[in-house]
This record gives structure tokens, C-alpha cells and sequence, in this order.
């Protein structure tokens, strides 16, 4: 059997790794400034995360949610403590399409309603209805596009508004920095008034917290930076830095009843251990303020590379936008310097998303690198 053949992938085979570094099956040591698509939030291989992982696969690596999990309850009260969410209650999942999932089909149950209102350049995954409410028509077959979503522009509330009264919406998703397309955001002006509008409507605000969440933009969530609440905060990637584990957390508000969501693997025990060990070294190392430290200084060096236009992007979920298209850079910076970057819908956009647990030492070379790769060659 051969595999099926969707992902475009460099020469590259990676076969250990351990914090910020990847090694290839030849010894050659790369710089991981992205995480595997923000996953790796608190370093490959951290002592803390294997021994806790390690230690719960000798005891019970799985049972279905037919019974008793304690540890989906102490991550929901970790996790809530940390976040500044005690009274939100959690439904795990498994990945972060998944998550999104579940938040809009929750949206859909509260209201009676089934039009979602999304954004131009969203990603909110690949299946279903977050992939419908993805503002791609490439990865959209006719399957999805039965779903009802209104894509709007970004920081236009005018149209939001007139969108949302005319009463059929259930549901507003949105990112708070766009991850795939490209690190563009709504103002503050924009996230409150967005919130107060769907309250004035009956619509549920879903926050698609997946790639900037679990610290990643130097506070727990990015949505925090605008003083809003969510009716609904959908979270993955880097909440288990690499084991599978996705989840939504919901406002008191909205009730369960039996039946209304589930799942056979979600909120496993390892994905439990591997969700609780993330939090317990984003607390015990202070990375969140590490994120917004490291983050602040990657700025403030990044700017004066020759060709950025811009950098976007908050803590350590970053994007260079270049006046020229970064693919070739890309390929330079993984074959030749031997660091790990990550594109986006915007051509000219190169992604940075590295673990939580860099520093100054690790910028610094990355932009030795690109100065290197720019200033002789000028892609």
C-alpha cells in the first residue's frame, strides 16, 4: 500500500529532537522556529512532559467515557485556574478541527439556528463545518459547501451588523490573530463591539483559540489582549505539545444535556497527562512571560531586515511579511541554515511559531541567518 499523496514535503526526515532543536536521520541539527504548525509549545522531549506521559502509560493509557476520568477533571480545574476561566466547563476532543466542530454544532443546538458568520483568510480546519467556514475553496469539496457560512472582512462592523439581524445566525467564529492566513487581526474596537453585538442578537461568539492559544501570544489567550469573553473557546495545538488533544470550553450558560456532544478517544488519560504536564512547565518555567519577552525582542530585531515590510503577529505567534513571495526563502533557510519556518495563505509571509521556551540566543541566530540568505543574494 502506498500513501496517499497529499502533502507536498521537503528532504527532510526528523528522528529525535529535544527543545528547540530537530535532528535528522543523518545527525544534522535544526533550529524549530515552527513547531509543527504550533504544537510544540513548551520544547521537544521536556523532561517533565515525558516523565509524567511515561509514568501514566504504566498504569492506563485509555478507557472510552463510559466511566470515571479524575483527569479530565483536574486539567479542567487547572486549566480554568490558569486561563482565568473557573467557571467555563470543558469537553475534550481530539484535534483542533474537531474542537471547532463541536463549538459550532454546540452553537447550532443553543440558538435553533444554523448560518455562521466567518472571515476572509479564516482557518478553522479541514472537516465538515470548520472547513466550510474556512475561507479556502481549495480544500472546500461540494460536500462542504452545503454548509451556511457568510464570510465578512475583517474590522468592518457595518456588515457584521447587518448580517446578524437578520436573525438566522448561530454562531460567529473568528481568530483572534489569523494563523494560516497570515497574521492579520481585529482591533480592540472591533473584538468588543463584535461581542457586544452577537449578545444584542442571541449569537454565539466562538473564539478559535487553537494556534494562539496556551500562551503563545504572551497571555493565555489572545483574545484577552481586547478585554472580551467568549461564549465558546476552542483550543488545541499546543495544548499537548505533540500528543493529539483538542477541546472546547464553554460559558455557564450554555447547558449540556446527555448525548449533545461525544467522542471515543477525547480527554483520554495520556492526552489528560500530556494536556496537565503542558500546564504545569507553562507555570513552573513562566513561559507565557518568556513568549512575550522573546517575542518583543524578535520585533525589535526583525523590523530592520532588508525586504520586511511589516511584522505581525503577537508574544511568539510572529509573521515577517516581505516584499517578495518566501517560498525560495524558505528552502534556503531549512537547506542551508537549517532552520525550521512556516508559510501562510500570504505568499509573502513567512510564519514564525517556535516553542515557548526560547530565547535571545536562539533569535539572534535566526536572524544572522536571514541576514546571510538576504543581504548577499537578495532572493
Amino acid at each position: 500500500m502506498k500513501l496517499f499523496d497529499v502533502y507536498p514535503l521537503y528532504d527532510v526526515e526528523p528522528v529525535n529532537a529535544y527543545d528547540s532543536i530537530v535532528v535528522d536521520k543523518d545527525g544534522t541539527e535544526y533550529l524549530d522556529l515552527y513547531g509543527g504548525h504550533a504544537v510544540i509549545s513548551v520544547g521537544h522531549g521536556h523532561p517533565h512532559y515525558v516523565k509524567k506521559v511515561k509514568e501514566q502509560i504504566e498504569k492506563i493509557g485509555f478507557y472510552s467515557n463510559a466511566v470515571q476520568n479524575s483527569l479530565q477533571s483536574e486539567l479542567a480545574d487547572k486549566l480554568g485556574k490558569m486561563s482565568g476561566y473557573n467557571e467555563y466547563q470543558l469537553f475534550l476532543c481530539n484535534s483542533g478541527a474537531e474542537a471547532n466542530e463541536n463549538a459550532l454544532k454546540l452553537a447550532s443546538f443553543y440558538t435553533g439556528k444554523s448560518r455562521v458568520i466567518s472571515f476572509e483568510n479564516a482557518f478553522h480546519g479541514r472537516t465538515s463545518a470548520a472547513v466550510a467556514a474556512t475561507d479556502n475553496t481549495k480544500i472546500n469539496s461540494p460536500l462542504n459547501m452545503q454548509q451556511n457560512v457568510t464570510f465578512l472582512p475583517l474590522n468592518n462592523l457595518d456588515l457584521v451588523q447587518k448580517e446578524l439581524k437578520k436573525g438566522d445566525v448561530c454562531a460567529v467564529i473568528i481568530e483572534p490573530i489569523q494563523g494560516v492566513g497570515g497574521l492579520d487581526e481585529g482591533t480592540t474596537e472591533f473584538f468588543k463591539r463584535l461581542e457586544k453585538l452577537c449578545k444584542e442578537n442571541s449569537v454565539v461568539l466562538i473564539l478559535d483559540e487553537i494556534q494562539a492559544g496556551f500562551g503563545r501570544t504572551g497571555k493565555f489567550f489572545a483574545h484577552q489582549y481586547h478585554g472580551i469573553t467568549p461564549d465558546i473557546i476552542s483550543i488545541a495545538k499546543g495544548m499537548g505539545n505533540g500528543f493529539p488533544i483538542g477541546g472546547i470550553m464553554i460559558a455557564p450558560h450554555i447547558e449540556p444535556s446527555y448525548g449533545m456532544l461525544g467522542t471515543t478517544f477525547g480527554g483520554n488519560h495520556l492526552a489528560c497527562v500530556a494536556a496537565l504536564s503542558v500546564l504545569e512547565i507553562l507555570e513552573m518555567e513562566n513561559l507565557i512571560d518568556n513568549a512575550k519577552l522573546t517575542g518583543d525582542y524578535f520585533m525589535s530585531e526583525a523590523i530592520r531586515l532588508p525586504g520586511v515590510k511589516k511584522v505581525k503577529g503577537k508574544g511568539l505567534m510572529l509573521g515577517l511579511e516581505f516584499d517578495f513571495e518566501v517560498s525560495d526563502l524558505r528552502k534556503k533557510l531549512i537547506y542551508d541554515e537549517h532552520i525550521f519556518t512556516g508559510g501562510a495563505m500570504n505568499k509573502k509571509l513567512l510564519r514564525i511559531l517556535p516553542p515557548l521556551t526560547i530565547g535571545k540566543s536562539e533569535i539572534d541566530q535566526f536572524i544572522k541567518a536571514l541576514q546571510k540568505v538576504l543581504v548577499p543574494k537578495k532572493i
